[in-house]
């Protein structure tokens, strides 16, 4: 520290709220406000929207949700007084404007009182966001001053455009900019989320701590990935993904040469010993992907208030790994297997099925559904697809009714590489509450499947997945000898033509220009268009990708658009 700088304890709270649940959140912020306190932090950031949770949706439209959150915000602030007194927050919040609209917001907490508020300026409106349609947008900067340092806010999607808030900041010239966020995870996100923050602390020539929130809410998953870089865009701190937990640094942050829109103590701190900050080893793609459908399956599970889960066991990769996904996420004892086997069911297939059970330690049992399709058949004359998909229809009935009685979670266990071409049946295999594996393809199973067993013999503990899982080739067995390479291209070759007309837009064009057959891609193409009624009603499941079915990806169901128009 010199003369020209001075010093500053953040604390960035990197934590799991539930929405709706003011008085939970609000428990949760008073309790990281204590931790805070005990760690010596000056300033303590929570994530966006931390108070009411996030994403509100819909809710943000409610006057009464409204109301309860400005209410809620200012009891969180005359108690942050009474516990944390030496604390500055910043806490997001829902928050309405004058006139009645719902607002993103941020409450500046200072010895009990809230001093000042920020509002989101850009609300993106792309992807799995809304926000243009759930709130009005800020249009003002603020910039306060905390112990000698002028410290700007920005609210996560402020920061993806340099127009507006960061051009702002830039030009005022703070000490310290703080950026609360609720950043979905998806696949190498990480990464860009860390390469934007050194650029914006380079632009703005000072220190930028980001803090993001963890857990599952319905479709989306948050990891955290909180990040601190300093004037010169080097990450200087960053916490372990998907961990709820405090991370405390000290900043040497420029003393005051801005104008501030509010003094809250004039004087810098008299010089103290700095904690060294740490920077946290990224988690492999593969261990990635797993530890974000294990969050967002064990939040969908704890926050809807469900006691177990039941699926049914096939002795398939996917639903051996939506097993070892389970078990990871709510203990193997929540866990229950059905093996629910037909005349076509290979004795590999029950093995294989008890064999999994056997490694995770679930409960297992087996209900034979043949005498049900049998009964079904008889009395109504089906044949061919109509009758094979009798024998998913009975499974389904009978996951279900088995969840009716007992109060489990269903799960259904498709792909995404399935979904995409409708390789499912609606009402059989389809059924459940929740899909942990729908945005994954199906070489991303089978790579993730590869991970969690090695995983487990690092660890010198039992692969919770059968090896014959991994290797066999795929097959519904809805009739002798099927395969699903009867019906579909190879896996790897339908997993690329996938990526690049559901992730990429690319279109006809774009499959022709990656080498494929029109006759491949053509055929591919309507299967994918023919499918969406199918997969508007498959139950949701954790984003991972950068384009998955659902919020991200909106077509019509009825649409006489094909790529030969």
């Amino acid at each position: 520290m010199n003369s020209t700088s001075a010093q500053l304890r953040i604390g960035l709270a990197q934590i799991n709220p539930t929405v709706g649940d003011l008085i939970s959140n609000r428990a949760l912020i008073l309790d990281y406000a204590q931790k805070a306190q005990a760690a010596g932090v000056h300033l303590l950031i929570f994530p966006e929207m931390v108070l009411t949770g996030y994403p509100v949706e819909d809710l943000a439209l409610r006057a009464t949700f409204r109301k309860a959150s400005r209410k809620a915000i200012a009891e969180v602030a005359d108690s942050i007084g009474e516990i944390a007194p030496q604390i500055t927050a910043v806490v997001g919040y829902l928050d309405q404007s004058e006139n009645g609209s719902p607002q993103n917001a941020v409450a500046l907490i200072h010895r009990g009182q809230i001093v000042a508020r920020y509002i989101k300026h850009h609300l993106p409106n792309y992807g799995v966001f809304d926000e243009f349609r759930n709130f009005v947008p800020g249009t003002e900067s603020l910039i306060f001053r905390l112990h000698g340092i002028d410290v700007g806010i920005a609210i996560c999607e402020d920061i993806w455009h340099y127009e507006g808030p960061v051009a702002d900041l830039a030009a005022r010239k703070p000490g310290l900019v703080v950026v609360p966020n609720g950043s979905p995870f998806e696949r190498d996100k990480d990464d860009r989320r860390a390469a934007l923050v050194s650029q914006r602390a380079r632009e703005i020539g000072a220190p930028l701590a980001y803090v993001n929130m963890t857990g599952g809410q319905d479709d989306l998953v948050f990891d955290g990935d909180t990040v601190i870089a300093d004037a010169s865009g080097a990450l200087i701190a960053r916490a372990p993904q998907f961990d709820d937990g405090l991370m405390v640094v000290d900043i040497d942050a420029a003393v005051a040469t801005s104008d501030p829109d509010i003094v809250l103590s004039e004087s810098a701190l008299a010089a103290y010993k700095a904690l060294t900050p740490g920077i946290a080893v990224r988690r492999e793609d593969a261990g990635e992907i797993w530890q974000a459908v294990v969050v967002g399956l064990r939040d969908y599970v704890e926050k809807n208030g469900f006691k177990s889960v039941l699926l049914g066991l096939s002795g398939g990769i996917d639903s051996a790994v939506v097993a070892a996904i389970a078990a990871d996420a709510i203990g193997a004892r929540r866990v229950y297997g059905v093996s629910l086997p037909s005349q076509y069911s290979s004795d590999h297939s029950l093995s294989d099925a008890k064999d999994s059970a056997d490694r995770i330690g679930l409960h297992y049992s087996t209900i034979p559904i043949q005498p049900m399709v049998d009964s079904f058949l008889q009395n109504i004359g089906l044949t061919g697809l109509a009758e094979e998909n009798v024998q998913a229809r009975v499974r389904g009935t009978t996951l279900m009714g088995l969840s009716n009685q007992d109060g489990h979670l269903v799960l259904a266990t498709g792909n995404k590489s399935e979904l995409a071409v409708g390789y499912s049946t609606l009402y059989g295999d389809a059924v459940g509450g929740y899909a942990p594996i729908k945005d994954l393809l199906k070489m991303e199973v089978w790579a993730i499947a590869k991970w969690r067993n090695a995983e487990a013999l690092r660890r010198g503990e039992v692969a919770p997945i059968p090896e014959n899982s991994i290797n066999k080739e795929p097959s519904a067995e809805l009739r002798p000898g099927q395969k699903d390479s009867d019906s579909l291209p190879d896996y790897p070759t339908l997993d690329r033509m996938l990526t690049i007309y559901i992730d990429h837009d690319g279109g006809l064009e774009g499959l022709l220009d990656a080498g494929f057959s029109q006759e491949l891609a053509m055929r591919t193409i309507r299967m994918v268009d023919r499918a969406e009624y199918k997969r508007r009603q498959y139950p949701p499941g954790p984003k991972v990708s950068g384009r998955a079915f659902g919020k991200d990806r909106r077509l019509p169901i009825t649409s006489h658009w094909t790529e030969t128009n």
